[in-house]
């Protein structure tokens, strides 16, 4: 293949473990933060939406979105995210990962400011808003997420290429503990600055106008990890192997591995035939890519479209599935405000329990005891607990729905 031809890829294929590896473990996988972050912050709020926008004081329970609305505000980022990831996918390939990695950033913080924004402070205003700014949130998301995941990837050496895109991807994780810990924070302040009765006791003053800002805080907080891990990602050079395969421009690709690996590195005479060589390009389309790399794709894209069916379902509903198993009070006997701290800390003793630790023990040993055994030690995991969900055991159902995550 051409990248072990070319001399400046086998130097970073080679390259012993250093300080720029750390650097873009973090750089990237703030990227997988903000994303994780922004998508499922909303399942925090939705409840709390509801109580706000969709109040009856006729009702004995507390106001809650509409069907059709509640599937809106949860599933609307996904819709972008996927649109994203087909139009940045192909933007990355066509731009380098750099500038398209700046543009979905950008586009990041300024929809998670706008998200909490609204035109008027009626429920359709309100609602139509966050979906617009969501939808188009997601978008961004979808070129930040393969893009954080690829650029991890390009940098990393062969020894520890698995360790390194698996804490990339485990900032997902630290991504969702961090709403939890935000709702809580806010939710407390606001708790104690503006007290009020449960729904039960009285049903008007319950949730204090002034609850309209948690939501809106919670929201837009997704704009200050993206916010400030622009000035980093804009100094990391473009990947060499863009450069090189891609770009073909060795000399750039040299001058900048170089700099990151802090050796000289000699420029290749006959590079230029190498990346030209007609063998070693195709399109995705063509019978050469299916004959290479047709089934290990199928693999991984089918078992990543199962895996999100329940990851992501899971993440987004985690709120109703709180109050089924009773481990929330019923929200009749909360107020607006406290009802998001319930949840938030029914999330975060999720994520800090089960998800992250899942996460962190396949960066461990991904490179221990393979892809394809931690994989199948996971889905496994998830399907034995997650059917047995399915069985009404009332003292144990919150532990099986806990270790679920611990195989994300």
């Amino acid at each position: 293949m051409a990248e072990q031809q070319l001399g400046v890829l086998k130097a970073l294929d080679v390259a012993k473990t250093q300080l720029y590896h750390f650097t873009a473990i973090v750089i990237a996988g703030m990227g997988f933060f903000t994303d994780a972050y922004d998508l499922f912050c909303v399942s925090l709020v939705t409840k709390l939406l509801g109580r706000l926008y969709y109040f009856n004081p006729l009702s004995e329970k507390p106001g809650s979105l509409p069907p059709h609305v509640a599937a809106a505000v949860n599933g609307v980022a996904l819709c972008g995210t996927l649109a994203g990831q087909l139009f940045f996918g192909w933007l990355g390939d066509k731009l380098g990962r750099k500038k398209v990695y700046g543009i979905t950033l950008i586009m990041m913080i300024v929809c998670s400011v706008a998200s909490g924004l609204s035109f008027g402070n009626k429920a359709k205003g309100v609602m139509t808003t966050l979906c617009f700014f969501r939808f188009w949130l997601g978008f961004g998301i979808g070129g930040d997420y393969p893009l954080s995941a690829t650029i991890m990837s390009e940098y990393a050496n062969k020894k520890t290429r698995g360790a390194f895109i698996a804490a990339v991807f485990a900032m997902q994780g630290v991504g969702i503990l961090a709403g939890g810990f935000v709702a809580l924070a806010v939710s407390s302040i606001f708790d104690k600055k503006f007290p009020a009765p449960t729904y039960a006791v009285n049903r008007a003053l319950s949730t204090p106008p002034q609850a309209d800002y948690i939501w809106r805080i919670i929201v837009m907080f997704g704009a200050l990890p993206a916010a400030l891990t622009y000035y980093w990602r804009m100094k990391m050079p473009e990947t060499a192997r863009y450069t090189a395969l891609v770009a073909k421009n060795i000399k750039q690709a040299t001058q900048d591995m170089s700099k990151v690996l802090q050796v000289e590195l000699e420029m290749e005479e006959r590079a230029e035939n190498i990346i030209t060589d007609p063998r070693l390009n195709y399109g995705l389309f063509s019978k050469e890519f299916a004959k290479r790399h047709g089934l290990p794709l199928l693999g991984c894209t089918s078992t990543w479209f199962l895996l999100d069916i329940a990851f992501y379902s899971q993440n987004l509903f985690q709120k109703d599935i709180f109050s089924a198993i009773g481990w929330i009070p019923k929200a009749a006997t909360m107020n607006g405000i406290h009802e998001v701290f319930m949840i938030a800390r029914a999330q975060t003793l999720i994520a800090l329990c089960s998800t992250v630790p899942g996460y962190w023990f396949t960066v461990a040993f991904i490179d221990i005891m393979g892809r394809f055994a931690i994989q199948l030690m996971g889905f496994f995991m998830m399907t034995v607990f997650m059917f047995a969900i399915a069985f009404p055991y009332l003292f144990v159902s919150f532990f099986l729905y806990l270790f679920t995550f611990c195989d994300v």
